[in-house]
């Protein structure tokens, strides 16, 4: 009789118990819906005889979110910024300026374009003969061979003869202009850097210790012509192939 008396009571304590932790977890979930309405328990109903023998309970998605930590993605310090734009290299912006025809000036006959051509003369190969009524540089080759260029030469009063050296090489070379230049056109300017602008062009070969050079020009449709105050000028391409081929102490010879 004891015994049954003391079971009915222990009963009766487990269903108590049980009740009011369920009550206690029904005002939880009221209170923190969010995190209620996540279904983690097992298949032992809950309660406090799930807590006495269920397994840990497993962390809710939410909670996963919140306790760990997010960063935004960072720059990597390594790698240039995508406004980044790489500029071409400034002897490439000279260069490419020459390459467009100017509207409304004449065609440049097509025989002054560079060509190779056969070559009787007396000069040994590496020199440079220079044409003068013609108007073509010839850069002579081995095996009766020479590359022609169109030039521009001297008009009439300023044109001239004989052997020289090429005694410098300059790339873009700036420009002064001699005395007696600015005698006659004193509007020009006392120094030019060089760039796309400058008379002299993308190179310049000095002959001897004279004014005279052999050099490019930014006014390419003057080739073939008669124009010039005793210089030799050139395209811009022309000269630039010219000057890779010949060194300080290139004969020219002038005719």
């Amino acid at each position: 009789m004891f015994r049954k008396t003391v079971r009915a009571l222990v009963l009766s304590a487990a269903v108590l118990v049980t009740a009011l932790t369920d009550q206690a977890a029904a005002q939880y979930a009221a209170q923190y819906p969010a995190q209620a309405g996540y279904d983690s328990r097992s298949n032992m109903g809950g309660g406090f005889i799930e807590f006495l023998f269920g397994e840990q309970p497993q962390a809710s998605p939410y909670q996963e979110r919140y306790q760990r930590p997010r960063y935004a993605p960072q720059a990597d310090p390594y790698q240039p910024p995508q406004s980044y734009q790489r500029r071409p290299m400034y002897r490439e912006e000279r260069e490419e300026a020459y390459e467009p025809a100017t509207p409304g000036r004449p065609a440049m006959d097509p025989k002054y374009l560079k060509q190779a051509v056969s070559y009787s003369g007396r000069e040994p190969a590496g020199t440079i003969v220079i044409d003068t009524p013609n108007k073509f540089l010839y850069l002579v080759q081995a095996d009766g061979q020479a590359l022609r260029y169109g030039i521009g030469v001297g008009r009439p009063g300023f044109t001239w003869s004989g052997v020289k050296t090429v005694t410098a090489k300059k790339e873009w070379p700036s420009w002064v202009p001699p005395a007696e230049m600015l005698k006659r056109r004193p509007d020009l300017p006392r120094y030019m850097e060089g760039g796309p602008d400058n008379p002299l062009g993308a190179r310049a070969m000095y002959l001897g210790s004279t004014l005279y050079r052999i050099h490019g020009s930014n006014e390419p449709w003057t080739i073939g012509t008669s124009v010039s105050s005793g210089c030799i000028r050139m395209r811009n391409e022309d000269v630039i192939d010219l000057y890779e081929r010949v060194k300080v102490g290139t004969r020219v010879v002038v005719i």
